[in-house]
């Protein structure tokens, strides 16, 4: 199954015939279908294909096939969206689907994109951790669209008080396919991790790790270099940091992370490493 296969020709009749009989004064009733249609396309998947394609997968590419539509009939997107994310009484992954609307609505015209903007640091802080991590996957558009801007932004929400936006800003800015231009201009992403690498909050600090230790399967040199000043500067939460950015490579080279790391076992979930074994 490829992605593209989530949305069989079945599929695409359903969410034809509803854009065609929308009422945006009934938004109710519009917001009703989309659950019916995101709840079938999920439930056509195969099991054995649902580690992989979950309902995050269906409402990107149903967001990605349906918006082409909506615009053509000239429904208010950003209405529809608006509605889609604030109901709260709505379904996690419809209401992400809003905030996908609302990221392709900006991509397309950025006069939309300062308001957009806005409601992204809502769901930053939502009280739904679906909504959280799937807005932080899909405000990656806007990033690649338009990175100056959303540069001072990420600024900002690093800094921010709450923890929850701060492990907004570094799991939407970890090095993944969406983000895969990263490769060429890491210190985008970078000039915003180094702002935490001293973070004492559990939530954005293990975000931090998770992110270098993707960064040590892109470019193991200069992430090594960070990881040994963050295990050597004596702040026990950039120590946290280094230690859980070694979880993968540790796999591979067990005796330099425990070099680095100054220490005789290294131990993350099930798997444990000591310099015996190695």
């Amino acid at each position: 199954m490829t992605m593209f296969d989530l949305i069989n020709q079945t599929h695409e009749k359903k969410i034809k015939r509803f854009v065609k009989q929308i009422e945006i004064a009934n938004l109710a009733k519009v917001s009703q279908n989309l659950e019916k249609i995101i709840q079938q396309i999920y439930d056509d998947i195969p099991l054995k294909k649902r580690i992989s394609y979950g309902r995050y997968s269906v409402i990107k590419k149903l967001g990605l096939f349906t918006y082409p539509f909506l615009d053509e009939k000239k429904i208010d997107i950003y209405r529809l969206a608006l509605y889609l994310f604030s109901e709260q009484k709505h379904d996690p992954f419809l209401r992400s689907l809003g905030m996908q609307f609302l990221s392709l609505l900006a991509e397309k015209n950025n006069k939309n994109l300062n308001k957009v903007i806005l409601l992204f640091e809502k769901a930053a802080i939502d009280e739904s951790w679906e909504v959280r991590e799937c807005s932080a996957g899909f405000i990656r558009k806007l990033i690649k669209a338009y990175p100056d801007q959303i540069h001072k932004w990420y600024l900002k929400m690093a800094l921010a008080k709450n923890d929850k936006q701060r492990r907004f800003a570094i799991e939407s800015l970890r090095p993944v396919a969406d983000n895969s231009w990263f490769k060429k201009k890491p210190d985008f992403a970078f000039s915003i991790l180094k702002l935490l690498y001293k973070e004492p909050a559990t939530y954005p600090r293990t975000a931090v790790g998770n992110s270098l230790s993707d960064w040590m399967r892109i470019d193991e040199e200069k992430t090594l270099k960070i990881v040994k000043n963050l295990a050597k500067n004596g702040d026990k939460n950039s120590y946290w940091i280094a230690y859980r950015a070694c979880r993968n490579l540790v796999k591979k080279k067990p005796i330099l992370v425990m070099d680095l790391l100054k220490i005789d076992h290294y131990k993350y979930k099930d798997r444990s490493f000591s310099r015996q074994q190695g």
